[in-house]
């Protein structure tokens, strides 16, 4: 017989779950199932990487959420009893399921949340379509019914309202084997009556928060530094009562051995869930061109006119452009060079634009660029390996004359590259947010996002974090951290730090700490919004990503997807850098302006001034954007 899990947390359930994507598919693959699933709590975050990494391991990855269902509506978000909530499984069956979850959970975090994510009844009849529902863990509605009423009737009248939504071939109800739960035996048995009562199928599940069954002490650590209590405190959250790891195909079979039909109910849902995501293929924005061109043609043009505007002269055929050396000759170049290569370079590198397709995100930045210039925006004159791009120059992307320099266009994007180029784009600090609203505006609200990023534990921070948590000194706990060399993992520090590996070897505490801290580090610990990167799409968002708030306090809207996921599906991701440094510039320009009324063009200052490399020379690079380390000076 086989098995399928199908109710699985990572460690993207944030500090409630802990096993991360890599171990759970190895364990799977190593176990011989042909499938798994990820349920992680009211969110997507790692629903991309477990994907990738399932289809590697030649194991079917199975895309679902636990998600909480609102009994009140989502309109109820005043008093106590709304903070109630029912856990719910879906499974995306279908690509129609798939994009059903994207706009579901976004709809429960920028909608429903109260405490959690939340639907209501409402939601999950608009989005039903392609979703196959669990009945979930004792938090669950039914169970929680079954328990509150111990009436058969009174939980089918509650069964009946999920059956209106899904069908009885898409809602299955949800046995869970952990005998030390005595509510649990409770549940199972009446849910099993109402399968025979109402033909809904039984499934096995395990409601899986960790690897192993060792695992379940480090998992009541991170539970604690959840809700920052010790674990010698009662009256906390713990799961340490039963065992919630990632349990074997043979003991689930074992311990569902009355129950043959929830098992192989398993492998039929695992069967009918066939979701398929492309990747590689670029999903770039609309950008809105001269009526009869397209976008390689309108950037060629660009182009063209940007060599009259940069080497001077005035160019009137785009297509059959001949050069007069005399007249368009640049200054640094030679008339061979200029007049054999600078057209050669440029229409190599179109020919590689247009042949990976990024004509778009060229017009795109070029666009975004020249808009703030016109607004009095600071924006970086280019740097990277955009730089080396005469396109991008030509463009006014950037301000770096690539042929003069000797700079490369393959460092930048070259015909082997997969995934898109990356052009940092720099403004001055406090204007960042006009630029975002600009692109808003130009491609529509419901396009534009910012893109969420996860910080994990680090080996420090999960000796302190852990050692808080087990009721160890800080002053220790602060001792241990301080023997793990920078950068260095826990497990290389063992091996390499004389003084750590004493301190382990002899003390009980510290092996504990380290052990427990071993299990922990690189477990995801909270989501941030990402630095500078910008989402922007050609349909609406909730199209291609899951979309929540920044956080509760700023409403920011970020796509759960994080930033390599985003570029492996081929979405547009923009860096939209907002530097302290070019704000101290723009105030610069202005004060000058204002006193001694002269507008300083700090696009074309000498780059040979004499005082300014004896200033570098000094070290006097305090303020100067990667110079003021003191590695430089």
């Amino acid at each position: 017989m086989k098995y399928v899990p199908l109710h699985v947390h990572s460690h993207y359930s944030l500090l409630d779950g802990l096993a991360k994507i890599d171990q759970i598919v190895d364990k799977a693959k190593s176990d011989g199932m042909e499938a798994i699933a990820l349920t992680d709590h009211g969110s997507m975050y790692g629903i991309i990487e477990f994907y990738q990494k399932a289809k590697k391991a030649g194991i079917k990855p199975i895309l679902g959420v636990e998600t909480y269902v609102a009994p009140y509506g989502l309109a109820n978000k005043r008093s106590k009893i709304d903070e109630d909530n029912y856990h719910l499984i879906l499974l995306a069956e279908n690509k129609t399921g798939y994009h059903n979850l994207l706009k579901l959970i976004s709809k429960a975090h920028l909608d429903g949340f109260y405490y959690k994510p939340r639907v209501d009844m409402e939601v999950l009849e608009r989005y039903k379509e392609g979703l196959i529902g669990l009945s979930a863990c004792l938090g669950g509605e039914i169970p929680n019914s079954v328990l509150t009423h111990n009436d058969l009737n009174k939980s089918e009248e509650v069964l009946n309202k999920y059956l209106n939504i899904f069908g009885k071939e898409n809602f299955f109800l949800e046995l869970q084997h952990h005998p030390n739960m005595p509510e649990q035996k409770v549940v199972n048995e009446k849910l099993i009556e109402l399968a025979n009562k109402t033909g809904v199928g039984l499934v096995a599940t395990n409601d899986t928060h960790y690897l192993n069954t060792e695992d379940d002490k480090a998992h009541d650590i991170l539970l604690c530094i959840q809700t920052n209590r010790k674990v010698t405190e009662t009256n906390r959250m713990s799961m340490m009562h039963d065992d919630f790891s990632l349990k074997t195909t043979k003991q689930v079979i074992n311990e569902f051995k009355d129950t043959p039909e929830a098992i192989a109910n398993t492998y039929k849902i695992a069967r009918r869930c066939n979701v398929e995501i492309e990747f590689g293929k670029n999903v770039l924005p609309h950008f809105e061109l001269p009526e009869g061109q397209n976008d390689d043609d309108y950037l060629r043009e660009l182009c063209y006119q940007g060599l009259s505007k940069r080497y001077g002269g005035d160019v009137t055929d785009r297509f059959n452009w001949n050069v007069n050396e005399e007249k368009y000759l640049a200054k640094s170049l030679s008339k061979e060079f200029f007049k054999k290569d600078i057209i050669e370079r440029l229409e190599y590198e179109l020919s590689v634009i247009k042949k990976s397709g990024y004509s778009s995100y060229f017009l795109i930045t070029a666009d975004l660029i020249d808009w703030s210039k016109k607004n009095g925006i600071v924006v970086g004159p280019g740097r990277g390996s955009a730089a080396g791009s005469l396109v991008a120059y030509l463009t006014k992307i950037t301000n770096i004359e690539p042929l003069t320099y000797d700079l490369l266009f393959e460092r930048f994007l070259n015909p082997d590259r997969i995934s898109m180029p990356d052009i940092d784009t720099d403004f001055a600090d406090i204007r960042r947010d006009e630029v975002i609203r600009y692109v808003e505006e130009k491609y529509g609200k419901r396009h534009v996002s910012q893109i969420i990023t996860f910080g994990t534990m680090a080996a420090k921070a999960a000796i302190r974090d852990v050692g808080r948590a087990l009721g160890l000194p800080y002053a220790y706990c602060d001792k241990i951290a301080k023997m793990i060399p920078m950068m260095m993992n826990l497990t290389d520090a063992l091996k390499k730090t004389k003084e750590l590996k004493m301190e382990y070897k002899s003390s009980k505490d510290c092996q504990e700490l380290i052990d427990n801290a071993l299990k922990l580090e690189g477990v995801c610990r909270h989501a941030s919004t990402h630095a500078c990167g910008i989402l922007i799409t050609p349909e609406p968002l909730t199209n291609f990503v899951p979309l929540q708030y920044s956080s509760s306090n700023d409403k920011s809207i970020v796509s759960q997807y994080s930033l390599h996921p985003i570029e492996d599906l081929g979405l547009l991701k923009m860096d939209f850098l907002g530097l302290r440094n070019l704000t101290i510039i723009e105030n610069s320009l202005e004060t000058i302006d204002k006193i001694h009324q002269h507008r300083i063009d700090i696009d074309n200052l000498k780059l040979d001034d004499k005082a300014t490399y004896e200033l570098l020379q000094e070290g006097g690079t305090t303020g100067v954007f990667q110079f003021e380390s003191a590695g430089m000076n």
